[in-house]
């Protein structure tokens, strides 16, 4: 069966030269398509469900890490996940991430040689792949985008005092908001809308920002915009296609759970 990939990459004579050597180490694959950022990356994916994505870690739009996550939360349930080459320049922060979780990654310039190893192991997996469940390849995808998505987080490097108290500006005043009333944070654009039992205000931060500020084992990340206090949750609630929500304690909403966060309610 022939197999077909995708390279991301923003800088065109990078992405043609990884293409021309690809097809020299791996003849029998499809000539790869090329998207020229990380938009186009996600958009191509989804639509022509590659067996192989190489990404490019830093590109305009979406960073190779957030194509990753968003293809993880996108892609179709039943259809076999892609294998994720990270491309990348030298970093010694990302090398020492990928080294622990990724299926594999290259550093630019792409050697042949090298290249030639990955093909190897891409080979390997693919064959591999096919003598397991696809249920099976989906959960240790989803493994290892955990820990890239949490490596990749900045309270890695160093971890901020924890947030008491979130001061939101709610027209002319300013609302003080102790952390613990907090049911969940929902990112909206350049903001976090901070949702209590008794309304909502905007704060100006990202949730990235944010996460690094909150007790982990009360405030869990549930899908790529949304963090909810642990002790809100009344129910994890599973629909018949499989899809994971939230009923909470003191609002009337479900949030939704995607399958990257979905094993914290495993138990529940």
């Amino acid at each position: 069966m022939a197999v077909s990939a995708l390279i991301a990459e923003d800088e065109p004579l990078l992405a043609r030269a990884l293409q021309n050597t690809l097809q020299r180490c791996w003849p029998e694959l499809e000539t790869p398509r090329l998207a020229a950022n990380g938009v186009q990356a996600l958009e191509m994916a989804l639509e022509s469900l590659p067996d192989v994505l190489f990404l490019d870690i830093r590109m305009p739009g979406h960073s190779g890490l957030e194509v990753a996550r968003e293809l993880a939360e996108q892609w179709p349930q039943r259809q076999p996940f892609p294998l994720i080459v990270f491309v990348t320049a030298y970093d010694e922060h990302a090398l020492e991430a990928f080294e622990r979780a990724a299926i594999d990654y290259l550093l630019k310039p792409v050697n042949e040689e090298r290249l030639g190893k990955t093909v190897q192991r891409l080979r390997a997996l693919l064959a591999q792949r096919a003598a397991s469940s696809q249920e099976l390849h989906l959960e240790q995808a989803l493994a290892q985008l955990r820990q890239l998505v949490s490596a990749d987080s900045p309270v890695a490097a160093a971890p901020p005092a924890r947030l008491e108290v979130i001061r939101a500006a709610v027209g002319n005043r300013t609302r003080l908001i102790p952390v613990e009333e907090v049911i969940y944070f929902e990112a909206t654009d350049k903001y976090v809308n901070v949702v209590t039992a008794d309304g909502q205000a905007l704060i100006r931060t990202s949730l990235r920002e944010l996460i690094p500020q909150l007790d982990p084992g009360q405030f869990w990340q549930i899908h790529r915009g949304t963090v909810v206090q642990v002790r809100k949750v009344e129910a994890a609630v599973r629909d018949e296609a499989g899809k994971l929500s939230l009923q909470l304690r003191g609002r009337p909403e479900r949030l939704a759970v995607s399958r990257l966060f979905a094993p914290l309610f495993r138990q529940m």
